[in-house]
């Protein structure tokens, strides 16, 4: 069941007078498990709800609404499935004291994977959980797949049930569903000819397949070569070479990438990023792959654009991957805003140094990396160290941060243009 979190002004729930607090049941006489069987059972016109209210009295509503007309209850969250896995790179192994709580919770949720495209290793499925997903036609999923061979996924998960991933994948596909897959690479764990074999097998499933990304592994100080150690230069390089090679085989045959290497791979292996033309219509940036070509893009092409602030002193917050990109760039902001702009990389000790993306920077470091604020300054953090409450992974919250940049202004944004264009 799921129960009323909200009810939709003007809505036919408000005319119903249903209740916050009441539970959704059934609806046309099936039973409502969660948020996706809720949705799921509202595509009717004609509806019978069964609920049960606060007090326990049940009731039953009978409804017709025109097509498209919403029904107005907003759900309770549903509870998280957590993870079965124990996986050698989980990143939560790798949290440190004072994290907030929520990045805590081991999450393996094929509802979060198709509503939100979290990846998700449909290891914690039964035989009726595995069938609602083709039943429902709950399309994409996002899986996290890592390797094929069976062997080399048990001993990465530390799951026995981990084997069977082939044949989860194959039934979803002949189906009819569309599954986005990734490998964390981790290097003399499923790298190498295991990661050929993970290509070559993922690929023979067919367009449903319809992505595979490949993302190094992270690790923190808290979980560095506890088994696993990050990859080296030569490795990633060698793992660049075998994502073009199946790069070159997926244009030929079906007209798309189909296989990207994260932004991270590049810049382990040093190499420079490709041009926009390789993540296709940038499908999984969320993933990593492609957001920096896209930073570096908006900058370029707002340059003309940008507002002008001449005598405003601008200094960027950001991690030591995206530093680089950010300076390379200073030169052409300067010029075409006046500004005096300066790039503060800053030093992750809440993570280690291993960890260099901006959003995994906790407040406390921001707030060391800026000295002597003044006023009229202006200081830019990326939108995707906060979470939607607003804290950082610290748990400071943002207003704590502003008061210790304090007489500085502090602008929070997920691009360089919008900071500079709330100026």
């Amino acid at each position: 069941m799921v129960r009323i979190a909200e009810i939709e002004a003007g809505s036919i729930a408000e005319a119903l007078e249903l209740r916050i607090g009441t539970r959704v049941v059934r609806i046309n006489g099936q039973p409502v498990r969660d948020g996706i069987d809720f949705t799921f059972l509202l595509a009717d016109t004609e509806l019978e709800i069964e609920t049960v209210s606060p007090e326990g009295e049940a009731a039953v509503y009978e409804i017709q609404r025109e097509p498209g007309e919403a029904l107005g209850i907003v759900p309770q969250p549903d509870a998280v499935r957590e993870c079965a896995n124990k996986c050698v790179f989980c990143f939560i192994d790798g949290n440190p004291p004072g994290v907030r709580d929520a990045l805590w919770l081991r999450d393996d949720d094929f509802r979060l994977s198709f509503t939100y495209g979290s990846y998700v290793t449909l290891t914690n499925l039964g035989p009726k959980g595995f069938q609602r997903l083709i039943d429902q036609r709950l399309s994409p999923l996002y899986v996290s797949v890592h390797a094929t061979e069976p062997e080399v996924r048990r001993r990465l998960l530390v799951n026995e049930q981990a084997g069977e991933i082939m044949q989860r994948l194959a039934a979803l596909t002949r189906a009819g569903l569309e599954v986005h897959t990734q490998v964390v690479l981790c290097p003399e764990w499923n790298d190498g000819s295991h990661l050929d074999r993970t290509i070559d097998d993922l690929w023979s499933l067919g367009p449903g397949v319809r992505s595979l990304s490949i993302v190094p592994v992270g690790l923190t100080r808290y979980n560095l070569g506890r088994p696993v150690r990050l990859l080296e230069r030569p490795e990633a390089e060698r793992a660049l070479d075998q994502v073009e090679r199946a790069r070159v085989r997926a244009r030929a045959e079906r007209q798309r990438g189909w296989c990207y290497a994260a932004d991270e791979l590049f810049l382990v292996a040093g190499q420079d990023l490709p041009a926009a033309s390789y993540y296709d219509d940038f499908e999984l940036v969320e993933n990593g792959v492609g957001a920096v070509r896209r930073f570096i893009d908006d900058i370029d092409g707002a340059l003309e654009r940008l507002p002008s602030l001449v005598g405003r002193r601008l200094r960027i917050l950001t991690g030591a991957s995206m530093a680089p990109f950010f300076r390379s760039r200073v030169h052409d902001v300067r010029r075409a805003t006046g500004a005096d702009l300066e790039v503060l990389e800053v030093e992750n000790r809440f993570f280690g140094s291993s960890v260099t993306i901006a959003g995994l920077l906790a407040g406390a470091d921001l707030a060391a990396a800026v000295h002597d604020p003044r006023g009229g300054d202006v200081i830019l953090v990326s939108a995707d160290a906060l979470n939607q409450d607003q804290v950082f992974i610290d748990g400071m919250p943002l207003v704590e941060l502003q008061r210790r940049v304090a007489p500085a202004r502090l602008i929070v944004a997920r691009s360089l243009p919008s900071a500079l264009a709330r100026l």
